[in-house]
């Protein structure tokens, strides 16, 4: 049986205006996770989350350590937690 879990990750660093939150949606689409992910107050963070099956947030968390080619990734922060059902696809916030 699949595990399904959520996540919620704070990507830290040069991560605005560089179309990381559109490379997190592709990436995410494509393991076939739902969620969102949205540019935080400060211009040096990004929030994500997302929910499916927990090895393709596993997936998911290492592509965020990458990040696209313009980004700087410094840090990031996941907090994993229970299933919720919340979102029916992922989005651009």
């Amino acid at each position: 049986m699949t595990e399904l879990a959520s996540i919620h990750t704070t990507v830290h660093g040069y991560v605005q205006g560089v179309f990381f939150r559109a490379f997190v949606s592709e990436i995410a689409t494509g393991l076939r996770l739902t969620g969102y992910a949205r540019n935080l107050p400060g211009g040096d963070a990004v929030e994500v989350e997302a929910e499916g099956e927990r090895e393709q947030l596993e997936k998911l968390v290492t592509y965020l350590t990458e990040g696209p080619p313009a980004a700087r990734i410094d840090r990031v922060v996941t907090a994993w937690q229970d299933y919720q059902g919340k979102y029916s696809d992922f989005k651009i916030r």
